[in-house]
């Protein structure tokens, strides 16, 4: 399967730069380039990528407010948004995950390591290390902004024990094959468990997990 990348960054070179390094990868191939966030989310309705690689400060609209109106789409619900950026604040990290972002990277990444994390978002994992999670979340998630509504806690009922203690450890940062290693269970049955919490919870991916759990008090 050839993953479609979207590229959304003001500045032509590095999109070209960006193009460049993922085209080396077999598996991925860029399907188109904007220079503003407006142009994004016209691209990414129009091109149906996997994953869009997506800068925050861009002229017109930036990236968080592409992030956000291309997350609430139903019709684009399959398109993964990877903030790539200079910026790597918590603030910047929190806004992008609200947002709806599955993940958050530096510009100063390596060619392995962007191909790598480009592959991680299109399977619907989160990109930050269980370190980056914790803090970011403690810090900044735990307490919504004043215009968002939470999830209340009784809406963890419809999960199952086992369904509400996956959700606890993903919201540790751990991968599917680090909890199935503490939790004796193959990293299939982990995976089935996420994916189930995920559909009843309207979760578009593991970051979103992250935040509901943090946000009831789950983890």
């Amino acid at each position: 399967m050839t993953l479609r990348v979207l590229l959304a960054d003001d500045q032509a070179l590095l999109r070209e730069a960006f193009r460049t390094l993922l085209e080396t990868a077999d598996d991925i191939t860029v399907v188109g380039e904007a220079a503003d966030g407006r142009e994004a989310v016209r691209l990414t309705r129009e091109l149906h990528p996997d994953v869009v690689l997506m800068d925050i400060r861009m002229p017109d609209q930036d990236g968080l407010s592409a992030t956000s109106q291309i997350c609430a789409d139903p019709e684009l619900e399959d398109s993964r948004i990877l903030i790539l950026t200079t910026y790597e604040t918590d603030e910047h990290v929190a806004h992008a995950l609200r947002a709806g972002a599955s993940g958050f990277i530096g510009k100063g990444i390596g060619a392995a390591d962007l191909i790598n994390a480009v592959r991680t978002i299109a399977e619907g994992e989160t990109l930050l290390s269980p370190a980056a999670t914790r803090s970011l979340v403690q810090r900044f998630l735990a307490t919504p902004a004043d215009d968002e509504r939470s999830p209340v806690p009784e809406e963890l009922a419809i999960l199952t024990p086992r369904e509400r203690e996956m959700v606890a450890h993903v919201a540790t940062g751990r991968s599917n094959e680090e909890i199935a290693e503490q939790m004796y269970l193959s990293p299939f049955t982990v995976r089935a468990h996420v994916q189930r919490a995920m559909t009843k919870l309207h979760a578009r991916d593991r970051a979103q997990l992250v935040v509901i759990a943090y946000r009831t008090g789950l983890a």
